[in-house]
């Protein structure tokens, strides 16, 4: 009882913290840098070193950290399952995630830090040298982001519902 316990909260917290990661890189794609595109080289600038420093915060980093993790867990719980039906649903979630995660890692934080170190954007010379190499690829690795974490919510989602099916009938 309590393994079964444990699998489905594994399973309903990478769902959730899943779910906010893919949200927010959504709406960074949908909304935040669609209306950033609008403003003046020098807001871009602030706006985002701004963003880069705020969004480090306790509630990013249980989500961020959070879904790799419980998304690993709960496939190492389902690994050991008497049925396991929903284990590769919840491998090919915790794949599109960490997908994802490097991504953020290897290239969108790198360029976060590069945008951090121009400074001041009231003291940058060329903001519109600088914005240029920052937002276009920025913008499209978000995307990308934005699709691998929620397709990774998608197969974890279903993962919990096989789960449900599988628990139900036991």
């Amino acid at each position: 009882m309590m393994f079964k316990v444990l699998q489905t909260g594994s399973l309903v917290a990478a769902v959730v913290t899943t779910g906010l990661m893919a949200g927010l890189f959504a709406a960074f794609s949908y909304a935040v840098m669609p209306g950033l595109a609008k403003v003046g080289d020098r807001a871009f600038i602030d706006a985002m070193q701004r963003i880069n420093v705020a969004i480090v915060n306790g509630w990013f980093m249980v989500s961020f950290m959070g879904a790799l993790a419980f998304a690993g867990l709960a496939a190492a719980l389902h690994w050991k399952a008497d049925d396991r039906s929903v284990l590769p649903w919840i491998v090919a979630g915790f794949v599109l995630y960490l997908v994802m995660f490097i991504i953020t890692v290897a290239i969108n934080v790198p360029m976060n830090d590069k945008l951090m170190a121009a400074g001041d954007p009231a003291k940058i010379t060329d903001l519109a040298a600088v914005r240029t190499e920052f937002e276009a690829r920025w913008v499209t690795w978000n995307i990308v982001r934005a699709l691998t974490s929620t397709a990774a919510l998608g197969c974890l989602a279903w993962a919990l519902v096989l789960h449900g099916r599988v628990t139900g009938k036991g």
